[in-house]
Order: C-alpha cells, then structure tokens, then sequence
C-alpha cells in the first residue's frame, strides 16, 4: 500500500492491553485553541491557512517522546483521508472539511493530532486495552510540550476555550470501546446502558458520536467537562467502566453455561463463514466477527491470534480496501475483496 496509511495497524488493535478482552480501546482528547487566532467557525481562509502553518512547525520542532508524521490532509487522496477515519485516526468531519488542515501521526498510531479540526488542535491518545491512567499521562505530557510554545486561548473562570461549549473546561474527553456480544445476546445491555445514562456517562458507536453500534462494539465517555478536574473526569470513567467488564464476562459464562452447544455453534458458524465466503458485507464481516472475538477470548478457537481479529475490523472497512486496489470499487467488488482478504489470511493459520 503505497501511502501514509501504513500496511500494518495501530498498537490500539493488538489485543495486549489491560481487559483487552472486553476493552478494545481507551482513548482521550483534549481541545485546544490559539488565543490570538478566532475560532474557526469564523476564521478567514488565509488566516486558517497561516494558523495550519504555524501549528505544523510547533508541532515539527516539538520534543515528543516518539517521532511524528505530519501531513496536510489537502495534499492526499480522499481515500487515504477516509482510511484515517477508519483507523480512528481524524474525525468524519475533519476528513470531509475544506481548507488547509492537517494531522500529525506517531509511529505507532497511539498519537494523533488534528490541526484545524472543530478546535484548532485536537490531541489524541489511543491505547490498547484498558489503560485510562497511561493514556492520560502521555496526552499530559504532549500537551504540556506543546502549551509551552502555544499561547492557548484559557479563561481563569472557564478554563481551556473551545468551539463547542460542551467542551469547555478541560476540554477532555475519555472514551472506551468495550466489546459486549454477551450482554447484547443476553438482552441485558439496555439497562447496562440505562445505569451509564444515568450517572452523565455516554454511549456511542465504533465510530463515536453519530454513529450506530455494530459488532456489538460501544464506546463509554464522560459528557461533562466544565466544572470538573481532569483527574475527576478519568476517575469516574476508571470507577464504572470495570463493573461493565464484570457484567460482560458474567453473562459469557452464564450463555455458555446454559447451552454449551448452541453458543459453540454460534462461534463456529461465524468462523465458518469468515474462512469460506465469497462474498461478504460490512455488516455481516463485523457481526462475524464479533463471534469470533469473543470466541478466541473464551478458548474455544485457539488457532488464530487476536491481533489479526482485530485487525480485520479496520482492514475490511471500504476504504482500506479500495486503497489496496488503488481504484475506487463498487458494493460487490468490496464484498469479494473484503472476502479475499479474510480468507487469504485466516487460511495462514490452519
């Protein structure tokens, strides 16, 4: 693949982190803004273009802990803009804005800065697993190496300034991705979800805000920022985010033992499938392998490695594989190539 997107995925898919069995993913974000730039709902274009410029030196010449790629997402292919999207690397709307705007990438994909997105700089830290305190103590430290060359926009009342007002604050937002087929199956997610909406918790899709839940994938993330402290902000998130982890892996062991054979066939099947098609959709590829997931966690499929499950979430989305191919594919072409891909590589592993 001969693009800024790598062949390989990011750390936050290999599956080794903390309670990687049910937590996918623990994520956070900071909004931040230059004082002496207006916001950029009522920026002009020259201005917006020199305050991408800028932002792009401070964070070239910045002493990160790891090397960094920047790229002005103006200068790639819409393709390769919508691969970053997938790998939960830019926002939907950041890829499909218009002026000069950018990303900054660390080697492993666990760093991410968007220039000029909603707020001029989005820092993003995305780990594997579940690891809410190492996440914050690098997004800490990068946005700490950053405030002393930027002059952010800060009220001594309100905090740190942004575009949206519900982020005012810190301007911190944590977010978990957790894997639940169980409490889905079970049919108990919808009071789980009852109890998070209850105690200002949100609930989201693979995608974040705006997007539906598939492959019984949801992401949990904090909705208050002002008035509160960083530190209580990843407190409350840290506190209920493992009595959701219990209620998932009670409610394994209940499914399976109650009928043993049915909840193995459900497995089974999935993998089935995945291992012969054909022909597979998004839809269907991300139920499948939901299954499968949690099927290598419970030990009932011990051939293949977590890590290419994981992987197979990102690299059957459109996108990456119409990148592969170099050509933008109708419906049915990504259906068989999605189909290739996953047999091609499970087949390895026989």
């Amino acid at each position: 693949m001969n693009s800024i997107v790598s062949d390989g995925v990011g750390e936050w898919l290999s599956g080794t982190g903390p309670e990687s069995d049910i937590v996918m993913s623990t994520r956070i974000r900071l909004a931040r803004n230059v004082a002496s730039y207006p916001f950029l709902s009522r920026i002009a274009a020259p201005r917006r273009s020199e305050l991408e410029r800028l932002l792009k030196g401070r964070l070239e010449k910045a002493d990160f802990a790891g090397s960094i790629n920047y790229h002005n997402l103006t200068e790639i292919s819409a393709l390769e803009r919508q691969c970053l999207v997938e790998r939960h690397l830019i926002s939907r709307e950041h890829e499909e804005a218009e002026g000069d705007r950018g990303v900054a990438l660390g080697a492993d994909e666990s760093l991410s800065i968007m220039v000029n997105e909603e707020d001029h700089l989005r820092l993003q830290v995305l780990r594997s697993g579940f690891q809410v305190d190492a996440a914050w103590e690098q997004l800490r430290n990068v946005d700490d190496r950053l405030e002393s060359s930027i002059d952010y926009a800060f009220s001594t009342r309100f905090g740190y300034l942004t575009a949206c007002p519900t982020n005012v604050g810190t301007g911190l937002r944590v977010s978990v991705m957790l894997h639940l087929p169980a409490l889905v199956l079970s049919k108990t997610i919808k009071r789980v979800f009852r109890h998070i909406t209850d105690i200002n918790l949100a609930v989201r899709g693979f995608y974040g805000e705006g997007t539906q839940p598939s492959g019984d994938f949801f992401q949990i993330s904090n909705q208050v920022t002002l008035g509160k402290s960083e530190e209580e902000i990843i407190r409350h998130i840290a506190s209920h985010v493992p009595q959701i982890i219990k209620h998932e892996r009670i409610k394994r062991e209940q499914l399976i033992e109650k009928n043993r054979l049915k909840f193995e066939d459900r497995v089974w099947r999935a993998y089935g499938m995945l291992e012969r098609a054909r022909s597979i959709t998004s839809e269907e590829t991300m139920d499948y392998l939901s299954a499968v997931r949690m099927g290598v966690h419970l030990g009932l499929i011990d051939t293949i490695p977590i890590g290419l499950v994981n992987e197979f979430f990102i690299l059957t989305q459109p996108a990456h594989l119409q990148l592969q191919e170099d050509r933008e594919l109708d419906a049915e072409e990504r259906n068989q190539k999605r189909a290739n891909l996953i047999r091609e590589r499970l087949a390895k592993y026989r």
